[in-house]
């Protein structure tokens, strides 16, 4: 029994935590723990929602869902470096095609070798912070439920933007609260995404997301906008505001739109073609889904941004000056990143709610801003 003693309180970090209050295990040893138990940490924090589900903490009605860049571990350097390489790789291709080639066989073997050593393969260079300076970072994507702002749901990915998280983070969130067979969620403009946000309506997962329309920005901004047509779903055609029809005249799937135009005579024979296009004949584009983004335009209104705000961007100031310190990972890789911090409640700043509450006073009397962290200040 002596010796088994020994053994554990050599080879196990939480049997010398223990039995030796006074030593702590250091962040090597809690890096280790994280990188073998990383399924047990990730269930445990799927088991605090649930809890936190039983207990009313989490309604799973009303999600609201964000981003936000958080420096990797890996340095600048390591990365633009890294980055040079690969550019370069990609020149000695283009080369390859010309009819002289002279390529150094002892440089190439270097540069195929040194993207392979990277420590954090995954990183990618971001415009973070208010100077937008090109930094190796993550985009965070939090999922927060209205309730009382638990974070029920999170991504680490290496995506710059955030256009193509919509999808993803309504199924975590939808799959975290229970699948309910509605889920309304919340999200800025830069979450715009007809196709998700159809395919999020098929799931029974309301999206409440501003579209990012194209402007015309021709003619110094004053000739008709897209909204001066009408369109008529069932002849499929745009009409002008002076009666003329423009009809379907091909498909773009790289731009996933149906562009429309009228005839050029027809156009140009127009008597106020100078307020509507420069060009030789008016083209307007609808998107493959533009239902969807109709549809979730009109569901982004103002009391639904103001909850937006209110549930979902404090949690990143609490993250990265409260928890971390600094807005900075500490392990690479976007699996370590994620393990990094568990669901929990980081909604306990009292300033916020009251500012929150006074700006969503208006608002709450149509029930859509009817929740604890806007009530909890009144």
């Amino acid at each position: 029994m002596r010796r088994f003693l020994i053994d554990a309180a050599r080879s196990r970090q939480s049997f010398e935590a223990i039995v030796n209050k006074t030593r702590t295990p250091d962040y090597k040893s809690i890096a280790e723990f994280r990188r073998i138990h990383r399924e047990a940490v990730t269930e445990a924090g799927a088991a605090l929602v649930g809890f936190a589900r039983s207990v009313g903490l989490v309604r799973g009605e009303w999600i609201a869902i964000d981003g936000s860049k958080f420096q990797a571990a890996s340095s600048a350097r390591s990365v633009h470096e890294r980055e040079a390489v690969r550019l370069y790789l990609e020149q000695l291709e283009q080369t390859d095609e010309g009819d002289e080639v002279v390529i150094d066989p002892a440089a190439v073997a270097t540069a195929l070798e040194k993207p392979n050593r990277h420590p954090e393969p995954e990183a990618h260079l971001m415009r973070v912070g208010h100077g937008h300076v090109p930094t190796p970072a993550y985009n965070v994507q939090p999922a927060v439920d209205a309730e009382d702002a638990l974070i029920v749901a999170q991504q680490v990915t290496t995506q710059a933007t955030d256009n193509r998280s919509l999808l993803p983070m309504a199924e975590a969130a939808s799959q975290a609260v229970g699948a309910p067979d509605s889920l309304h969620v919340v999200a800025d403009a830069g979450y715009s995404n007809g196709e998700q946000a159809e395919r999020c309506e098929q799931q029974g997962i309301v999206p409440h997301v501003p579209a990012n329309r194209s402007v015309n920005n021709k003619g110094e901004g004053t000739l008709f906008d897209r909204s001066r047509f009408h369109y008529d779903e069932k002849t499929d055609t745009f009409r002008r505001p002076h009666g003329e029809t423009l009809v379907r005249i091909q498909l773009s799937r790289r731009d996933r739109c149906i562009m429309y135009a009228t005839e050029a005579e027809t156009c140009q024979a127009c008597a106020i073609r100078t307020d509507c296009t420069t060009a030789s004949r008016r083209w307007i584009t609808r998107h493959l889904h533009e239902g969807a983004l109709t549809r979730m335009q009109q569901r982004a209104t103002p009391e639904a941004m103001r909850l937006r705000r209110c549930i979902v961007e404090h949690p990143f100031a609490t993250l990265k000056y409260r928890i971390f310190g600094n807005p900075r990972f500490l392990l690479r890789g976007t699996w370590r990143s994620t393990n990094r911090d568990r669901p929990g409640n980081h909604g306990q700043q009292p300033e916020t709610h009251d500012q929150c509450s006074r700006r969503s006073q208006a608002g709450r009397g149509a029930g859509l801003l009817n929740t604890p962290m806007c009530r909890r200040s009144t």
